[in-house]
This record gives C-alpha cells, sequence and structure tokens, in this order.
C-alpha cells in the first residue's frame, strides 16, 4: 500500500506543482487510513496481550449509542433503546447495574483514561471476568504507557492482560495522542499543553466513536451554551455519584483552571462542529445543530 502510494506521487510529480502534490500525498495518506480500517484493523489502538503489543483493533459498528457518565441520564428512561443499538459504547468506570432503566445493560467498547485504571483493577473479577466480552481502550501519557517497564499503567495492564488473556484490551497508541491533539490545536487555535489543559476522556471517546462507527447517537451530554442558559438543569457530575458536585459547576471550574483541567465546555463546542461533517445525533438532551 505505502508503496503504491510513493510510485503514485512520484509520477504526479511530473505535472503537478508542488503545493499541489503535497494536498494529494494528505489525502492518499487518508484514503488509506481509511482503507485500513477495513483491511488491517483501526490505526492508532494496540492491544496488549501475552502475545505481544502489536495487533490492531478489528472492530465496526454500523451504529453506536455513545453513553455519557452525566448525571443528565438519571431518569433519562432510554436503557432499553440504547440496549438495541448495535454498538454501546461507555467511559471509565460508569456501572450498568442498578441503572439498567436509565443507561442499559449492554456495553461493547469502554474508553478509559489511565486515572481510572484503579477503579477497574479494584474490581476486577467484574470488568475482565464478567464482562469479558467488552473491548476495552485505554488512554494515557508516554509517562504512564511506555512500554520500557517504567509505565506503571502500562505494566498493571499487562498484568490484566496475562490473567484474563481472552480479553480484549487496546492502548490508544502515542502517535494517536498527538493526533488527538493536533486535531483540538486544529478546532480552537489553541495548543493544549501551553494552556495547561488535558483532553477528556470524552474527547478519545468520540474520535474512537467517529473512527469505528457509521453513526452515532450520543446519550446524556450537554452543550457548550447549557450551563450558561439561566434554566439550565442541576445534575450531578457523574450518575452514579448523586452527592457529589454539581455538573456545570464541574465543567466551570475545569473550563477556567490554569493548569490540569479538562476543557470540557470547548470540547463540546467542538463536537458540535464534528456533528456536522459526521452522522451524529444527540439525545437527553438534544442539540440544536
Amino acid at each position: 500500500m505505502k508503496y503504491q502510494m510513493f510510485h503514485w506521487l512520484c509520477l504526479l510529480s511530473l505535472s503537478l506543482s508542488l503545493p499541489l502534490l503535497f494536498w494529494f500525498g494528505h489525502v492518499m495518506t487518508r484514503a488509506g487510513l481509511s482503507l485500513g480500517l477495513r483491511r488491517g484493523g483501526l490505526g492508532g489502538y494496540l492491544r496488549i496481550s501475552p502475545a505481544g503489543v502489536d495487533q490492531l483493533l478489528h472492530m465496526h459498528c454500523s451504529q453506536c449509542a455513545l453513553v455519557s457518565s452525566s448525571g443528565q441520564m438519571l431518569a433519562a428512561g432510554v436503557g432499553e433503546e440504547i440496549d438495541k443499538v448495535g454498538c454501546v459504547i461507555r467511559m471509565n468506570n460508569a456501572p450498568t447495574q442498578g441503572y439498567e432503566k436509565d443507561v442499559g445493560s449492554r456495553t461493547s467498547v469502554r474508553v478509559v483514561s489511565h486515572t481510572s485504571v484503579p477503579l477497574l483493577v479494584k474490581n476486577e473479577r467484574y470488568y475482565f471476568q464478567q464482562s469479558a466480552d467488552t473491548t476495552y481502550v485505554f488512554w494515557g501519557p508516554e509517562r504512564n504507557m511506555r512500554q520500557d517497564g517504567k509505565g506503571h499503567v502500562f505494566n498493571a495492564l499487562w498484568k490484566i492482560a496475562e490473567k484474563y488473556p481472552k480479553v480484549q484490551i487496546y492502548a490508544v497508541t502515542t502517535e494517536k495522542m498527538q493526533y488527538c491533539d493536533g486535531l483540538f490545536q486544529n478546532e480552537t487555535g489553541k495548543n493544549r499543553m501551553k494552556t495547561g489543559a488535558f483532553l477528556s476522556t470524552g474527547f478519545f471517546t468520540m474520535i474512537l466513536a467517529i473512527d469505528l462507527c457509521d453513526s452515532i447517537r450520543v446519550y446524556g451530554m450537554i452543550d457548550d451554551n447549557h450551563c450558561s442558559r439561566a434554566n439550565h438543569s442541576a445534575v450531578p457530575y457523574h450518575y452514579y455519584e448523586r452527592n457529589r458536585v454539581d455538573e456545570c459547576r464541574m465543567y466551570r471550574f475545569h473550563e477556567h483552571t490554569q493548569r490540569g483541567g479538562h476543557r470540557f465546555i470547548t470540547e463540546k463546542a467542538i463536537y458540535a462542529k464534528w456533528a456536522t461533517r459526521h452522522k451524529m445525533e444527540f439525545k437527553h438532551p438534544s442539540w440544536s445543530l
């Protein structure tokens, strides 16, 4: 595939201007990556298994339900609707037991932050034995995910993979992490690291969903203007943590903190842009795009 692309670019260089040649190379590269989704697996996600870390994620869904961990899901009553969707995507340690009526019971893919790994390990029998049919995708900075024995999160995941070899455990590659940073900067004009922010699990989940799914239904995610409306709903940050901080209060704090925060509100504005280019709808609450 790479050789064919190079061959065509060489031929085109005889007749195309240099700027146009670079543009064509970019398009061909994107086309090659899209082709890889169907033939060689999904780039940017490598499996962690006792056999090694070199297997791409082989998965494709015609329709996905991306279920937010937001308190907006409380009393949503859409559990049955969610369970009927082909692939159900959840985040971090968001539970289903006891919340089935609102969030459903099935989990096809679970995207997990490096900071939430201890929560899954603490309840490993549930996540990696009872829910062995779930595909797990873990993301984290290089210092935690490095594979030279010094990445403590990667080491923990490796032990889990050895203990439960049938479980599909994947890690977001360093290149994919950098790609996500580039997307954030392209959409906002701001360098993520210079602003002192971290991308959220929701951001990585949304990118995976776009890579993975032909169409996406997002449940329980508020838009970027929700918290500025006078009559906005007051719900907990997570539906399974009733006594924790209010969602909008958490979002405002993270949006304006100078170091170490997530730009939740900014990310929601980015999703609204993506929804105009991808088959995506937002439910409970619905968005006006």
